[in-house]
């Protein structure tokens, strides 16, 4: 019956990355012939060639694409063991924290959460931002500890998901102090303004569009974006309200660059932290998560980040 080999996936990632056996060989300190024999057991369990060879070197045939994005993860999630098992328990030598961010959370808020990190000497940390589908993916094969998110995710049996509601913040409109002057009030004299909003993706992006529909307004959009960062960026140009947690803005301001407009009791951004169920999970990642909500809460937690 066929079966895996560990070592066969590890020589295949290599060849994969070098497209040439030779090269690959002279990493791996084997012969190239050994190699060749290696590689030709693990086509034969798999029952597809892997490489064309031409006169350039190797080139992946379509079989071979896919079995080189499983081998890779299987290779990152064994590595990832060998990593949690030397580490687990011994109190010794330098952690690795991997945070998944998604592109529509505060960077300030970010920032809040993994402080107490940054400032031991013994952790490393990583961030990774993207899209939630994509960060929960690799949330799954071990590429990040926990997501950090807006949004609390579905658990099931084949996606085990822990979503811990770590904060909530409320939600404004805000722009350069010449939009105050105006005295618009919301929503029912914001037929024309322009707005610069997040994507349809956000959950606060749901509610506004809402309560504008309820009251009859239709506001202009003049930018929709996917990441605070751009959003905050936007808002400082001074061309429209933008909808967005004032903890985001909340440097501009404390500088009097931007003001706060109108704040939206409706609506409420909320902050969760994604972890997976895991027999061994980063002691970190509790910690953080342990002192954020033991910050007092909600409430608390939102003061903290700034609101």
């Amino acid at each position: 019956m066929p079966f895996l080999n560990y070592h066969h996936l590890r020589y295949f990632r290599v060849i994969a990355r070098e497209l040439s056996l030779t090269r690959a060989a002279e990493k791996l300190n084997l012969s190239t012939p050994a190699l060749s024999i290696q590689l030709k057991q693990l086509e034969e369990n798999l029952g597809h060639p892997l490489f064309t060879r031409e006169r350039g070197g190797l080139t992946l045939t379509e079989a071979g694409r896919v079995a080189v994005e499983y081998a890779e993860t299987i290779g990152r999630a064994g590595e990832e063991l060998m990593d949690v098992m030397q580490n687990q328990g011994h109190g010794r030598g330098r952690q690795v924290l991997r945070v998944g961010a998604v592109a529509t959370l505060s960077r300030n808020f970010l920032l809040e959460f993994i402080r107490p990190a940054l400032h031991r000497a013994d952790v490393e940390v990583v961030i990774r931002s993207g899209a939630l589908r994509e960060l929960l993916a690799g949330l799954q094969v071990h590429e990040v500890d926990l997501v950090l998110s807006n949004q609390a995710v579905r658990r099931d049996a084949e996606r085990p998901w822990h979503s811990h509601l770590l904060a909530e913040q409320p939600v404004s409109l805000v722009g350069v102090a010449a939009w105050k002057k105006k005295g618009l009030g919301f929503p029912e004299d914001f037929a024309d303004v322009p707005v610069i909003l997040p994507s349809m993706e956000s959950n606060t992006r749901a509610g506004f569009d809402r309560l504008l529909a309820a009251a009859g307004a239709r506001p202009r959009v003049i930018a929709e974006v996917d990441d605070m960062a751009t959003l905050r960026l936007l808002a400082r140009e001074g061309e429209g309200l933008a909808l967005v947690p004032p903890v985001v803005v909340r440097d501009e301001i404390e500088r009097g660059e931007l003001v706060e407009t109108h704040r939206i009791a409706e609506l409420r951004e909320t902050f969760y932290a994604i972890t997976p169920s895991r027999r061994f999970p980063n002691p970190l990642v509790g910690e953080l998560v342990e002192r954020m909500v033991k910050a007092g809460g909600t409430t608390s937690a939102s003061k903290r980040a700034g609101s």
